[in-house]
């Protein structure tokens, strides 16, 4: 067969996809609508795999929703990174064992009474989970604390993220500098990023480190940085005295600039900031301590998240990596006993879907698909996301994905709409989701390229922007768009 472009491939099935724009309808048709057996003259799925030119495997797989069957398939049981599509999974999970109106609550609480302003005792800012809690929240604790009268405590500080496995990062692979892999605890802020910023003032640097929202910006103290006179590596850290300290290359700053630096330690960098967020209260608080457990107390103030439905949309919308593993933590903890670790989390989600929806070789070593030892076969994704059931609680919270023609331009029009997560790693991509026809045909698919041997082969240096990187995932995504659309064409039409 001659080799065909992706440029011929999509004019060949945009005919069918694509309603030309008019005022008023056209008194006749324009472009006549592609009928299957048409679509089916064009490449099938093998020989669009291999025009797409990606080094590695690619795993294909599509079924209608509510028939378990695949419609077609390349190596459809190929285990391959999932990357941030994984995140389906921990949506689903988090959702059915926690239920979609499940709210986090980050508590303040009293281990003695409340006498004339104060407490007799110590004060406790507990984490409950929180995924989307912010300094503008820790405002709202400490404000609702001063309209109960606290003033000052006798006893201690202490902050407790213990309700959830900690850990001072997501994956030890990627760059340390990177904002998307922080570390975890039930007691989390800012999506456990802290805010460098610099500016060059008068031959020198001025440098800050604050736990800003748009209404509030408190400097902290545990994260530091240093500029330090050399070129490379941009970035150090190194985890010294309970504080996160790192220095930055002065010949990378430029005249000024900032970025969002992870936080290893997010408990302490909570209760850093409420104690600043109950100063500006007038509640003078001793300097903070972490509590190894949780004593009798009575609550003081409480802060509760938005529904969990709305929280795992947000996550599937941006892909936030702490959301998703504090989700699946949650979920794990709620189904039996505090899971031991991230990992251990991961292995119990990944069990309960074999357990509850039948999926085959799931494997899944996070919550939100960072680490690269996670595999899931497009075959799984498609029995998972093919199950009405869980059509009905996905479906919705999933971000809608353009159609492109073949100059990468957004369809005016399409026939059909298509609602996805994306996930990607160096040298991984994938898709999945559902494609929806005009008469509400619904579709079940994914689509995962990885180079596995190529992506070892990078240094942790390499990690945030690889040589062919770029390149490569274009012709990824190129296939996840021809892929969609020949299915839509092929089987979404009615």
């Amino acid at each position: 067969m001659t080799p065909l472009s992706r440029r011929a491939v999509l004019g060949a099935l945009l005919s069918s996809l694509a309603l030309p724009l008019h005022a008023t309808p056209p008194a006749i048709s324009l472009r006549p609508r592609l009928r299957p057996e048409d679509v089916a003259e064009v490449p099938g799925p093998e020989t669009l795999v291999a025009e797409a030119g990606i080094s590695g495997i690619s795993s294909v797989a599509v079924a209608r929703v509510g028939a378990g069957d695949l419609l077609e398939g390349v190596a459809p049981d190929a285990a391959l990174p999932p990357a941030s599509v994984g995140k389906t999974l921990t949506a689903l999970y988090a959702l059915e064992v926690l239920g979609p109106q499940h709210r986090f609550a980050t508590r303040v609480l009293g281990t003695g009474a409340l006498r004339n302003g104060r407490l007799e005792g110590d004060l406790i800012l507990v984490g409950g989970g929180d995924p989307g809690l912010d300094t503008t929240d820790l405002a709202g604790l400490a404000g609702k604390l001063k309209a109960a009268g606290l003033r000052e405590i006798r006893g201690k500080f202490l902050f407790y993220g213990g309700a959830l496995p900690e850990a001072r990062l997501i994956d030890a692979d990627q760059p340390d500098h990177v904002g998307y892999n922080p570390g975890v605890s039930a007691l989390s802020l800012n999506y456990n990023r802290v805010h460098f910023e610099w500016a060059r003032q008068a031959g020198k640097w001025a440098v800050t480190m604050d736990a800003r929202t748009r209404d509030y910006r408190p400097d902290v103290t545990i994260a530091r940085m240093q500029v330090v006179d050399r070129t490379t590596p941009v970035y150090t850290y190194a985890d010294r005295q309970g504080r996160d300290e790192w220095t930055v290359a002065q010949g990378a700053l430029g005249n000024g600039g900032s970025r969002w630096l992870p936080v290893r330690r997010p408990a302490a960098y909570a209760a850093e900031v409420f104690a600043t967020m109950a100063r500006a209260n007038g509640i003078v608080l001793p300097v903070a301590e972490e509590a190894r457990g949780l004593p009798a107390a009575s609550e003081l103030a409480r802060h509760e998240s938005r529904p969990l439905v709305e929280i795992a949309k947000l996550m599937l919308h941006y892909s936030n990596n702490l959301t998703a593993e504090l989700l699946g933590l949650a979920a794990s903890a709620k189904q039996g006993s505090r899971p031991a670790s991230i990992r251990a989390s991961a292995k119990a989600m990944s069990d309960w879907a074999r357990a509850t929806h039948g999926l085959r070789d799931v494997a899944m070593v996070d919550h939100s698909g960072l680490g690269d030892a996670s595999r899931f076969a497009a075959s799984d994704l498609v029995r998972m996301l093919s199950d009405p059931d869980v059509h009905e609680r996905l479906a919705p919270l999933l971000k809608d994905i353009k159609l492109l023609d073949s100059q990468g331009r957004a369809l005016p029009a399409p026939r059909i709409q298509v609602a996805a997560k994306t996930g990607t790693l160096n040298f991984v991509s994938g898709l999945a989701g559902y494609v929806t026809g005009p008469g509400g045909q619904d579709l079940a698919f994914a689509v995962i390229s990885g180079d596995l041997p190529r992506r070892a082969a990078l240094s942790r240096s390499e990690r945030e922007r690889p040589q062919g990187g770029r390149a490569w995932t274009a012709r990824a995504r190129g296939l996840q768009q021809v892929m969609v659309q020949r299915w839509g064409a092929l089987y979404a039409q009615g």
